[in-house]
């Protein structure tokens, strides 16, 4: 259990770090599938090593897939749409969008 849950924390940081020092939005997006990923496995090994019966675990996996597929759809067409106004995907450019 325990190489299952430090895969998962490795991968987590991982992203975080990504989410945090990436100044490209593909990057970001990509950097939270990693994390959700690492959600995923969480979730599937504590139901594996736990004693509940059922798949638990694995309907929580698969409704984050749903939920990280659905993120990826609208995360690209807002970056689809930034880059046709701005020509560009950085993410310090996205402060003028503000009021």
């Amino acid at each position: 259990m325990q190489y299952y849950l430090i895969l998962a924390a490795i991968l987590f940081a991982i992203g975080l770090f990504g989410v945090i020092t990436r100044r490209n939005t593909i990057g970001i997006l990509m950097s939270l599938e990693l994390m959700f990923n690492a959600a995923i496995i969480n979730f599937v090994t504590f139901n594996k090593y736990s004693l509940a019966e059922g798949l638990t675990g694995q309907m929580f996996g698969i409704f984050i897939i749903v939920i990280a597929a659905a993120e990826a759809t609208v995360g690209l067409a807002i970056v689809l749409l930034i880059y046709r106004n701005w020509r560009g995907i950085d993410s310090d450019n996205y402060s003028i969008m503000k009021w």
